[in-house]
């Protein structure tokens, strides 16, 4: 019966297993071999002990390279010392595809291997337990955010990634060729999102690529990354940033109760958040970066300096709100009585930002007037524009880097850990 290395229990001692896998190491003793078998969730040491086992078999096992794939049918016999506590004796070892040699990378992580080699031999990095196992938290955090929102009445949707104008406007987009036409890779579903509240789907949960052409080298910057976007009627920006606070306690909440085999393999510890989430105003923010020597204009977007400032200040998970409406894109909605200021939040996890959000403005005429204030030509945003002419209610939402949430979670030294196949300004290939 085929079984994986971490379903081989006690109730197996005696009987027949059979496993499929990676040699991991190969042992060789003299009159005793041990083959170290890995399968995508740990370890099985299979024990040839030469007076026991079929003469060919054992010289078979001798010559086995290391990161062949193998089937194995054995004896499962409890080993104290061996992974899981038991080994298997084999009958069968059947070498169902071979290995070339040397090796691009090693994968025992014997010997460290810069990021840069590791991502150019991606396939053989992630065959690591420890690597491995962040994807694994990835996919119960993806099921989270899927539950959690399915819970509260939304849609999940799905926009183009191919439009014809920017976002937001400015240059930080991919061009290509569309036919006879250029078009560009969206950096945001913003204008769909709110095309949908327009509709009357109410409530829409995005989980979906997103390309920025923007020519960062930073541990905390990607050009393509999967944004966690909801856009919800009838709310202002406090409103969904209670969704935010809430979604990610969950999150944390599962990835403890659910990933604690492969939290140790990474020997990390989630904590769960508590709920609400300090919020600190922009003016603070801007006060505290300036106290400690970083000089802030008002109005200017924060610093990574000034963020490590501020982040000196705050535990966990924080909101920096408030913002200046100057500083923030042009749907975001100003307060009544402060037209300077926006309703807009920023989440933040020490001092890297997580996710950005706001109430958004709904009224066709403000609209127009914050396009123009920005630069910007409403007639490229022929079809957004519309949507505000026939009944649009008042409407927020934001936007949250899943990659982003990873590493701020698992304390990642670079967002690109959390990435199957990066792409960043050097990185296209693999």
């Amino acid at each position: 019966m085929r079984k994986y290395t971490a379903d081989v229990g006690e109730e197996d001692y005696g009987g027949n297993v059979e496993l499929y896998g990676w040699v991991h190491e190969v042992r060789d003793l003299g009159g005793l071999v041990f083959l170290i078998l890995r399968d995508r969730e740990g370890f099985a040491q299979i024990t040839l002990p030469k007076k026991v086992v079929d003469r060919e078999l054992f010289k078979k096992a001798r010559k086995i390279r290391r990161e062949s794939v193998i089937r194995v049918v054995g004896e499962v016999k409890p080993e104290e010392k061996a992974p899981n506590g038991f080994e298997i004796i084999p009958q069968e070892i059947e070498i169902l595809n071979e290995a070339d040699a040397p090796l691009p990378l090693e994968v025992t992580e014997k010997v460290p291997a810069e990021l840069d080699t590791r991502l150019d031999n991606r396939f053989m990095d992630l065959r690591k337990p420890r690597i491995q196992a962040i994807f694994r938290i990835r996919h119960v955090a993806v099921q989270t955010i899927r539950e959690f929102f399915d819970r509260h009445g939304f849609v999940e949707v799905h926009t183009p990634k191919i439009v014809s104008t920017a976002t937001e406007g400015g240059t930080e987009l991919f061009p290509i060729t569309y036919f006879e036409r250029e078009a560009f890779l969206n950096q945001s579903p913003q204008l769909y999102k709110q095309a949908l509240m327009a509709a009357g789907l109410e409530k829409v949960l995005e989980i979906g690529p997103i390309f920025r052409a923007e020519e960062h080298n930073t541990v905390r910057h990607l050009n393509e990354a999967i944004s966690v976007d909801i856009e919800v009627s009838f709310t202002d920006h406090e409103g969904v940033m209670k969704y935010l606070e809430e979604l990610v306690k969950s999150i944390h909440e599962n990835v403890a109760e659910r990933c604690e085999r492969y939290l140790d393999w990474i020997d990390a510890r989630v904590e769960v958040p508590e709920t609400p989430f300090e919020r600190v105003k922009y003016d603070e923010a801007v006060e505290i970066a300036s106290r400690k020597g970083e000089e802030i204009t008002w109005g200017d977007d924060l610093s990574t300096q000034a963020l490590k400032f501020v982040a000196e200040e705050f535990d966990g998970y924080y909101f920096i709100v408030d913002w200046p409406t100057e500083s923030k894109p042009f749907y975001a909605m100003p307060y009544e009585d402060e037209p300077e200021i926006s309703k807009t939040f920023d989440l933040m996890k020490g001092w890297i930002e997580i996710s950005s959000g706001a109430q958004r403005i709904h009224t066709y005429d403000l609209l127009v007037k914050r396009i123009k204030e920005q630069g910007l030509d409403p007639e490229s945003f022929g079809f957004y524009l519309d949507t505000f002419r026939y009944g649009m209610p008042p409407h927020s939402g934001w936007g949250m880097g899943l990659e982003r949430l990873l590493m701020a979670m698992l304390e990642l030294p670079n967002i690109r850990e959390a990435v199957l196949f990066p792409r960043d300004r050097q990185r296209l290939v693999p």
